[in-house]
């Protein structure tokens, strides 16, 4: 692999109201030995609305404040993220998109163009969701839409989605004591992209649903999407540094 999207949920990076800072660092060291191994990496980071909320005690269930924790809570989630990196001696930028700039070909370009001058100085992009703007992303999409479009038009070969949710199951395994996890899967029904959004976390609007539907979005685009645990990092590490599938789904297609 030379270039991956590495997306991180609300529900990984919060915990009682706040950003969750171990977790934080634990992904920062995995992105970093990532890079260590010559891959090009780029965040696409949940989190800036929890962020907020930890200066400024809106109710969240209000569309507008929640755009006004996000844009609160962006520059204090970015400025985390660069004192961690910094350890690693590694420069971060941040770049704040919707899914209107990828229905303009010369901003998607503009985008990229940026995206690539920075990959080439050993910087990381952290993308996040526009969230002032992109009223409708926020209240349904979360960023998993967000990073599926990122990992296509920025070519990148891979998208590794790190959730509360570590894999996707035969059935729901909150309700199923014999759901199995599936390790590797090629098509999803559309039933299953159908279904309701079903968040776990109080900062989370996605679920198991928005998930699929990025991944439906590579798979019919030749690309893949590794969904696994962001709360412990051993499948992400097996799969991304010792090139083992232990654990987490794969979608691909198999032709």
């Amino acid at each position: 692999m030379k270039r991956i999207v590495i997306k991180v949920g609300s529900a990984v990076l919060t915990d009682r109201n706040r950003v969750a800072k171990e977790r934080m660092a634990a992904l920062v060291d995995l992105i970093a030995d990532v890079k260590k191994r010559g891959v090009e990496v780029i965040l696409v980071s949940s989190g800036a609305v929890a962020a907020g909320y930890t200066l400024c005690r809106l109710d969240k269930k209000i569309v507008a404040n929640r755009q006004a924790l996000a844009s609160i809570g962006q520059p204090k989630l970015i400025a985390m993220y660069q004192k961690k990196f910094a350890r690693h001696d590694t420069t971060v930028s941040q770049i704040l998109l919707t899914a209107d700039d990828f229905d303009s070909r010369k901003r998607t370009y503009h985008a990229k163009c940026a995206v690539e001058t920075l990959l080439a100085q050993g910087v990381v992009p952290i993308i996040n969701e526009n969230d002032v703007t992109a009223t409708e992303e926020l209240v349904f999409g979360d960023n998993d839409q967000l990073s599926a479009h990122v990992a296509y038009y920025f070519d990148a070969e891979l998208l590794v989605i790190l959730s509360d949710i570590d894999s996707y199951y035969d059935k729901d395994p909150n309700r199923h004591e014999d759901a199995k996890p599936l390790k590797v899967v090629h098509e999803i029904p559309e039933r299953e992209l159908s279904a309701e959004c079903t968040p776990n976390a109080s900062f989370a609007t996605g679920g198991i649903v928005t998930k699929l539907k990025a991944a439906d979005f590579l798979l019919k685009r030749g690309r893949k999407m590794f969904l696994a645990s962001g709360f412990d990092l051993k499948d992400a590490y097996a799969y991304l540094i010792e090139e083992r599938h232990d654990g987490g789904t794969l979608f691909f297609r198999h032709d």
